[in-house]
């Protein structure tokens, strides 16, 4: 008779929601970053349309991945959350800020270059921030005992800048390839023309990122350079390779889907890059998931709900994908 590891369910599940925000709400992030690029009102209002529909929702996930992290490992949300609650209180201000934005942004005239900016503000903060936890974790929380030990500042070092500009370019290009699968025309093409850019700068954050994290810890050096664990990881990068091709061929050759799965699929290989390096550790390299999880009553408690929420989380998203499937164009608006 085998044996259910739950901790081990817990902790892909609160990962699964982590990457499901990431890659959704990613783009929408994304198209908000590249706001002020996009020429004139109209190509504005086009982008806005394309995300407006779905926005909300996809920060479902944002509140999941939390919310689990809080009720399933409770230990580690106590360790982290010190140690980066002034990028997560921006974090917060930003997605408020766009929020606004989306509803007011289509009620006045004379003011909507407020909204524009507060959209684009709000985008760029919240993106940045994102990447600063990122990196903030990555590095190693100082802990004594049970609790956080670092300072306020901790969370600001040249990693974490590094990792914050890393994800701001990356939600740019899947913003930027988003709008290539949605929209035609001028802005489609503005849009193309980004995406080549931006994908160059993304993988070159990727590559530098990659880099550099393994010097942090040795656990991490070991896990992508020791034998034979080399072996076992090199599909990673190779498969990074193919999705980078991927992208590119199909901007230059006119793809419209295939550029922005081809973005995602370059996320989805990071964090996995990034899951190699942590596992088992929820806070590398002091605390595995197994310190840091809720006694199992609480954890079936929890995965008895989880077992009926994610599924419905999951048919509501797929519903509103597929009922604004298809393109945004000038006359297709949300007000």
């Amino acid at each position: 008779m085998y044996s259910v590891d739950l901790t081990v369910i817990w902790a892909f599940l609160i990962a699964f929601a982590v990457i499901t925000y990431v890659i959704l709400d990613g783009f929408d992030l994304g198209t908000g970053i590249l706001f002020p690029f996009l020429g004139n009102g109209t190509n504005r209002d086009i982008a806005m349309n394309s995300v407006a529909p779905i926005w909300d929702g996809n920060e479902t996930w944002l509140i999941l991945g939390g919310g689990g992290l809080f009720a399933v490992f409770p230990l580690a949300y106590a360790i982290i959350m010190p140690a980066i609650y002034a990028p997560i209180i921006v974090m917060l201000l930003a997605l408020i800020f766009r929020g606004v934005a989306f509803e007011y942004r289509f009620k006045t005239e004379r003011g909507r270059w407020l909204w524009d900016v507060s959209f684009f503000i709000g985008s760029l903060f919240a993106a940045f921030s994102q990447g600063i936890a990122l990196g903030t974790l990555v590095q190693g929380i100082e802990v004594e005992g049970r609790a956080y030990a670092g300072g306020w500042w901790d969370w600001l070092t040249p990693f974490s800048i590094a990792t914050g500009l890393a994800v701001v370019f990356g939600y740019a290009l899947l913003g930027a390839t988003w709008l290539v699968m949605k929209t035609e025309g001028e802005i489609a093409g503005i849009a193309r023309r980004y995406a080549l850019l931006l994908g160059v700068i993304t993988l070159c954050a990727i590559g530098g990122v990659s880099l550099w994290m393994p010097f942090l810890e040795d656990e991490f050096f070991a896990r992508w350079f020791a034998l034979p664990e080399f072996f076992y990881v090199m599909p990673v990068p190779i498969f990074t390779a193919f999705a980078a091709f991927s992208l590119f061929h199909s901007l230059l050759t006119g793809g419209e889907i295939r550029p922005f799965i081809s973005a995602l699929s370059l996320f989805v290989l990071g964090y996995v890059g990034i899951g190699i390096c942590f596992w088992p550790f929820i806070i590398p390299p002091t605390v595995t998931i197994y310190e840091a999880a809720a006694p199992e009553n609480s954890q079936i408690f929890l995965l008895v709900g989880a077992s009926v929420l994610i599924p419905l989380i999951l048919i509501y998203t797929a519903y509103a994908y597929w009922v604004f499937r298809g393109k945004v164009s000038a006359d297709t608006g949300y007000h």
